[in-house]
């Protein structure tokens, strides 16, 4: 069964930082290309950054510079890094891996406050 578990959303100052992981079980993480997805209220999911199994990245332009998607193998976990967060990153933000099928985590809350 698969599993893809977020944590470490939560509330935050504008300029701030988060650093959110993606714990993965029946997948494995760098055989996968991994995304971090996210959806703010009254709008659509949108791709954040994504990492491919042989660990080409990509970022969505609103979040290049600030954002930085790793990878851990050892520990199966996916992470994204947010700095500099801005009251538009405000969003579920969700993990997905994709291979043949496709797979998502229930997410986690980001709230940047001014």
């Amino acid at each position: 069964q698969v599993q893809l578990v977020e944590s470490g959303g939560g509330l935050v100052q504008l300029g701030g930082s988060l650093r959110l992981s993606c714990a993965a079980s029946g997948v494995i993480v760098n055989m996968y290309t991994m995304d971090w997805y996210r959806q703010a209220p009254g709008k659509q999911r949108e791709l954040v950054a994504q990492i491919s199994s042989d660990s080409n990245t990509y970022y969505d332009d609103s979040v290049k510079g600030r954002f930085t998607i790793s990878r851990d193998n050892a520990k199966n976990t996916v992470y994204l890094q947010m700095n500099s967060l801005k009251s538009e990153d405000t969003a579920v933000y969700l993990c997905h891996a994709q291979r043949v099928y496709g797979y998502w985590g229930q997410g986690t809350q980001v709230t940047v406050s001014s």
